[in-house]
């Protein structure tokens, strides 16, 4: 049996996942969390084979929990779930240490195969992620969007202040000082071409980053 944690705010989708998870007759779902923090800590007292996680989460987001779960258990593979199928999401997924990557419209169909795929050492994208991939790299770096010059710290704060978090709750989330934080922002601010914090909702919401 193939021990899955599944790590999602939303407790009716952890309940379809599970469902799907279970009903396969190979795998079991031997935790669940419902923020950033409870998976890491999940992934430490119940060791599972492999992790579902989900980007969008409050505490730490999806691709921090990847980012962690690298550095503290390097060999457990990791699948990401998202409603997201931009290029920029897959690229920083797979740089935080994913090896696969799934939207929750395909999970239904998918997420089985998915989850043997990266529980065998193999890579698991969708098509069309494979396909978004694809043409960011056929675009080529004469063709970078702005996003591309943030480093992941800069794309995660600036999605928290998008979603009308404060400085000192993303401080609290990413254990920064507040003046950390403020560097962000002013960074952000710069690097984006932009005024302030109501510019930063409207540009995160013109590039996907939260929904409207």
């Amino acid at each position: 049996m193939i021990r899955v944690l599944l790590a999602d705010d939303h407790s009716i989708v952890r309940e379809g996942l599970r469902r799907i998870v279970e009903e396969s007759g190979a795998m079991e779902v031997v935790a669940e969390a419902a923020d950033g923090r409870e998976a890491l800590h999940q992934v430490r007292d119940v060791t599972p084979d492999v992790a579902v996680v989900d980007i969008s989460m409050p505490g730490l987001d999806g691709l921090e929990v990847v980012s962690r779960l690298k550095d503290s258990h390097p060999k457990l593979p990791v699948l990401i779930l998202t409603m997201h199928e931009e290029a920029q999401y897959i690229v920083r997924a797979i740089e935080a240490g994913a090896m696969g990557y799934l939207t929750k419209q395909s999970a239904p169909e998918q997420l089985v195969t998915a989850i043997r795929r990266v529980y065998s050492g193999h890579r698991y994208m969708t098509d069309e992620a494979t396909e978004a991939l694809a043409l960011r790299i056929a675009r080529g770096s004469r063709h970078k969007t702005p996003l591309d010059s943030l480093s992941m710290r800069e794309l995660q704060v600036l999605r928290r202040l998008a979603m009308g978090h404060t400085n000192r709750e993303i401080a609290h989330a990413y254990s920064l000082s507040i003046k950390t934080v403020d560097t962000y922002r002013a960074r952000l601010l710069k690097k984006l071409d932009l005024r302030n914090n109501a510019e930063l909702i409207r540009f995160a919401i013109q590039n996907s980053l939260i929904e409207p």
